[in-house]
């Protein structure tokens, strides 16, 4: 994805950057924390319910806050998958939750859910965090937003896909991939949290 098909306005991506207090949630989940509400049950594009403990892989298991009409979330959507799809394949678990209420942006409805799944070839579960429960136990506040956990449950990495949303040829740092690859190969892990950049989480009032 290049610069010139990217659509975030300059000013906001300035803003995150700028704004670190935007970029980590003050009660947000601590690197070896266990992975809250484990059971709880979520409304998957295909009509299931779903719970993150069902979708535990081997390896671990990596949850992504995420939504449809945010600018972020498109501009890393390619990678994302791309990365997701990988890590069901290399043995982890994978769920993407949109905790967003539909009252804010009509895109994060469910209709819209099960259209963007189908249409980014996501081989995991997509699912409605109604409430913001599952946000909130997390302390999640971003999109695009990720957790991911080892196969005791425990909290590895938090933060950002990589370091370049408006333009994937340049990025520097593959943060959540060199998390995921130090994980596997058993060395220790050089950058557990970062900057989660994106747009706020629209909680359920």
């Amino acid at each position: 994805m290049t610069a010139r098909n990217w659509n975030v306005p300059v000013v906001v991506l300035l803003a995150a950057l700028v704004l670190p207090s935007l970029a980590f949630a003050s009660d947000a989940l601590s690197i070896g924390a266990k992975m809250p509400m484990m059971d709880a049950k979520m409304k998957n594009v295909d009509g299931a319910m779903v719970s993150i403990g069902e979708v535990k892989g081997d390896k671990g298991t990596l949850v992504i806050f995420t939504c449809n009409h945010c600018p972020y979330v498109k501009a890393w959507e390619e990678r994302t998958v791309a990365l997701a799809n990988k890590a069901t394949k290399d043995g982890y678990g994978v769920i993407a939750i949109n905790a967003n209420d539909p009252t804010e942006y009509k895109d994060d409805g469910f209709d819209h859910n099960v259209k963007r799944a189908k249409n980014t070839g996501m081989m995991y579960p997509y699912v409605v965090d109604s409430g913001s429960k599952l946000a909130k136990a997390f302390g999640a506040t971003r999109t695009p937003e990720f957790f991911l956990f080892d196969a005791n449950d425990a909290l590895i990495y938090h933060g950002a896909l990589d370091d370049n949303a408006q333009d994937a040829s340049a990025v520097s740092a593959t943060y959540l991939q060199d998390a995921m690859t130090a994980h596997m190969s058993g060395q220790p892990m050089k950058m557990a949290t970062t900057k989660s950049v994106g747009c706020s989480i629209k909680f359920y009032k």
